[in-house]
């Protein structure tokens, strides 16, 4: 019995290593400050609306698909607001242009609801005076495919993904008026 622990410990080590090195990068994040551009146009602001570029590196082996998310933490819900979630990015995927629409992402990908309760990217417009946290997670899995149900929401995609995630990275920007 402690033999088979031991092993289990080891092996669950060696993952957590691998993921370590996966690594996102975003040039719209990279002031750790939410452009002009990632801002909604509605709610009261006026931005470009554009979901933000994104590369991702070393992935864990055995990746077989990867998840996106863009997640404000800090919105006055009391469960924060979903600004973006993409599902079924092909293994072969190592990143998104800033602006991607539905039509743009690779083969099999697809988009689903988020809070505003339709899918597509929604900018960021936090109430006047607030600073909120932008967080943006590309998520390994170890499964080719996810199948959610076309009013699948991000809290049904959390809980779908959490025994296939392999990995994750994050980039966090913040965002006020």
């Amino acid at each position: 019995m402690k033999r088979i622990l031991f092993a289990s410990f080891l092996a669950l080590n060696v993952c957590i290593a691998n993921a370590g090195d996966f690594t996102l990068t975003s040039t719209a994040f990279a002031s750790g400050k939410l452009g002009q551009a990632q801002f909604a146009n509605g709610f009261g602001c006026t931005g470009g609306n554009a979901s933000p570029d994104m590369s991702w590196s070393n992935s864990p082996a055995g990746t077989k698909s990867y998840v996106v998310t863009l997640y404000d933490p800090d919105a006055p819900t009391g469960s924060g607001w979903w600004h973006w979630a993409v599902m079924n990015l092909p293994a072969t995927t190592t990143g998104l242009p800033a602006g991607v629409s539905s039509a743009q992402l690779p083969a099999g990908a697809r988009e689903i609801n988020t809070d505003t309760g339709a899918p597509g990217f929604t900018g960021a417009c936090p109430p006047a005076g607030e600073v909120h946290r932008y967080i943006l997670t590309v998520y390994a899995l170890g499964v080719e495919r996810l199948d959610l149900p076309p009013n699948a929401t991000p809290a049904m995609l959390g809980f779908t993904i959490r025994n296939s995630i392999l990995g994750r990275a994050s980039l966090t920007a913040h965002g006020s008026r």
